[in-house]
This record gives C-alpha cells, sequence and structure tokens, in this order.
C-alpha cells in the first residue's frame, strides 16, 4: 500500500509540474532540476501551492532550499503527505 502511494504522490507531482510548464509529457529523473526544465521561480512556487492544496500539506521555504534536485522534491513531499496521515 505505502508503494502504491508513493507512486501516487510521484504521478501527482508529475501532472502538476508538467501543466505548468506546459509539457505533460514531462519526464522526472530524481537528478534533474526545476532549472533544467525550464521552471522558473514563479513557476516553482506554483507547484507547491499546486501540492499543498491537494494534500492538504505545507511546503516549508527553509527546509526546501537544501534540495537540489527533483528526487529530494519528491521525497520531502512524500514525506509531508505521509506526516499528515
Amino acid at each position: 500500500m505505502a508503494t502504491e502511494q508513493a507512486q501516487t504522490v510521484e504521478e501527482t507531482i508529475r501532472k502538476i509540474i508538467g501543466k505548468i510548464i506546459r509539457n505533460e509529457n514531462v519526464v522526472l529523473t530524481p537528478t534533474i532540476t526545476f532549472k533544467e526544465l525550464g521552471a522558473d521561480s514563479l513557476e516553482v512556487v506554483q507547484v507547491m501551492v499546486g501540492l499543498e492544496e491537494t494534500y492538504g500539506i505545507e511546503l516549508v521555504d527553509e527546509e526546501l532550499k537544501v534540495i537540489g534536485n527533483l528526487g529530494g522534491f519528491i521525497d520531502y513531499v512524500k514525506k509531508k503527505v505521509a506526516e499528515k496521515k
């Protein structure tokens, strides 16, 4: 069940990022960054807000600043979602 939920979180993140950067076929790899995806700072904020609204969580800017890539970002969001349950 946990793996299924984790996959759903990853898929939700991919869909939100794809919608915001206008690339529905975006491929997320653990080492890619928002900058490499072509996302500007406003789009990153929009992704964060979309995830906060979807999952009812709060993503903390100070905690996100130390995350360097999408793998870390996905793990962070999964952790926040798990903490909420």
